[in-house]
């Protein structure tokens, strides 16, 4: 999607919602910030396996409250070289309630969420109760993260100009492309400056490493692990590296870059998403137009007519709000790509449909309040102006340093073409998602080759149909791409779809954690 100058990047993969907590319950779980550790003595060889033998240590658990317990891991800043440094990773662990039956190691996707925040936060965000009774659940903030060593580029006035600012001229014009250079290049430099070497090793091989480590750790011969959305890419990665330690592994909301055959900087990905939101607005329109009680539980919808009239509507709105901001309470102004994230931010989940209506109703009359609070969910803000977490701040790092960018007018504009023909109403925000990423002060990482992972224990990954940060055709693809995949298919709108009520998807997913079975034939579908 766009961050809300109408500097496009990709949709952080991850459902916020689930990401809800307190800052009462975070200060009481995660304390005193990370503290980065220096590694001392003769290096040892530059292997990951040394390196990984080296660090490994008993994890020194200590109550942090609610039944909860936290640690510190100790891991290396560079994976390929002993020299640089060590880092810290926080975890956080919640304990079986009944009989134990293993562990299982979370992560809420992102790039850039928080597995701390995720379980620390209500374990039931992560796991039902089925999970949370048998297996201790185990949320880790990966490096770059939150509680572990963060990355760290602005403060919440700075964050509050960069996201939220308006750019001067129409996006993708050569005013708001130089303009928008400035912004990011400014951002890029702060996050340099203030992040230090690490901003140059948080790529998702080293936390696939971080997490061997952890398993390590743990004394876990083999890890099991689900992982949400961006959490899928992690774990493929892990499997690709480790693949005789994988236990048994769940991906939900599957994020497949390879599944056009290409890598990262595949275009492709970026049409596909955009596709996958302007898609899932078409279904909430439908929904809102015909009175169902899943978009307008009360009152009436703002749209009217066909689907494609309510379409077209939401672009007008769009437009107007370009051609004429509005101005919230705490001075800010709304303009149509901050409209936009807050469509996007709703279209996660379609119990936050009713939310975009209001959001909707309200910007006709001139209240931009209801669209600020989705937008202000989808940035991690406090309704008083604080950043909750860093996970806007390390989905940049991570994804700029495992993308390219594009800074080449032409290319973008091009790219923004082909973007916004296949998604009319949303696809103008996702368009021009590589222009930060060329700003970018580190080298890109080298992109791996398709995962197959021959030899790893069994992965079940789950695909939404109407999913629209990471479309069901990943999902297919994924599972037939890994030699050990299993494709579990829910039919319905939203992103990710364990743990959301559906019983179905939620029998299947803790069936097979606890026993292994994975679901086949009619099974494999859940309606």
């Amino acid at each position: 999607m766009t961050d809300p100058t109408g500097r496009a990047v990709p949709v952080r993969f991850w459902t916020p919602a689930r990401l809800a907590v307190t800052a009462a319950i975070l200060v009481g779980i995660l304390g005193i910030g990370a503290i980065v550790y220096v590694v001392t003595g003769p290096a040892a060889e530059d292997d990951p396996a040394a390196l990984s033998r080296r660090f490994s240590t008993a994890i020194d658990w200590q109550a942090c409250g609610d039944g909860l317990r936290c640690a510190d891991v100790d891991a290396p800043l560079d994976w390929h070289d002993t020299t640089t440094g060590s880092i810290s990773l926080k975890l956080i662990k919640h304990t079986a309630t009944g009989t134990r039956e293993g562990t299982l190691l979370v992560n809420p996707g992102g790039p850039g969420g928080s597995g701390v925040d995720f379980v620390g936060g209500d374990v039931h965000q992560a796991v039902d109760p089925a999970l949370a009774e048998h297996f201790d659940v185990i949320g880790f903030d990966p490096r770059g993260v939150g509680e572990s060593s963060p990355v760290r580029c602005y403060g919440a006035k700075e964050m509050d100009r960069y996201l939220y600012g308006i750019l001067p001229g129409a996006i993708g014009s050569a005013k708001w492309l130089a303009a928008s250079r400035r912004a990011d290049a400014d951002f890029a430099a702060a996050c340099a400056d203030r992040t230090g070497p690490l901003i140059s090793h948080v790529d998702t091989e080293s936390v696939a490493r971080d997490l061997d480590l952890i398993r390590s750790d743990l004394g876990e011969k083999k890890l099991d692990y689900l992982g949400y959305s961006y959490g899928t890419y992690l774990g493929t990665i892990y499997a690709g590296l480790f693949p005789e330690r994988v236990g048994r592994f769940v991906f939900d909301g599957a994020d497949n870059p390879w599944s056009d055959g290409g890598g990262s900087t595949d275009d492709e990905g970026a049409t596909d998403q955009a596709v996958g939101f302007d898609g899932d607005l078409r279904n909430y329109v439908a929904a809102c137009i015909a009175g169902s009680r899943e978009a307008v539980p009360q009152g009436s919808c703002p749209l009217a007519g066909s689907t494609d009239a309510g379409m077209t509507q939401v672009k007008s709105i769009l437009d107007r709000v370009a051609a004429s901001p509005l101005r919230a309470k705490d001075g800010r102004l709304l303009g149509d790509a901050t409209l936009a994230t807050a469509i996007a931010e709703a279209l996660y989940d379609t119990t936050s449909w009713p939310r975009l209506t209001t959001a909707f109703r309200h910007v006709q009359a001139g209240d931009p309040a209801a669209a600020f609070a989705l937008a202000d969910d989808y940035n991690g803000r406090s309704p008083k102006g604080r950043y909750y977490d860093n996970s806007a701040e390390a989905f940049d790092a991570v994804t700029c340093l495992e993308s390219p960018g594009e800074d080449s007018a032409t290319a973008l504009r091009k790219d923004a073409a082909k973007i916004q023909a296949e998604a009319p109403v949303l696809g103008k925000y996702q368009a021009y998602s590589d222009l930060l990423c060329a700003q970018w002060p580190t080298e890109v990482a080298d992109f791996p080759e398709p995962v197959r992972a021959p030899g790893a224990g069994s992965i079940l990954v789950i695909g939404s149909t109407g999913d629209p940060a990471t479309p069901y055709a990943d999902a297919v693809a994924l599972a037939k791409q890994l030699k050990t995949g299993h494709l579990l298919t829910r039919v319905g709108d939203g992103h990710t779809a364990y743990d959301l009520g559906d019983s179905c998807i939620d029998s299947a997913v803790d069936s097979f954690l606890r026993t292994g079975a994975t679901p086949a034939g009619a099974a494999a579908r859940c309606d």
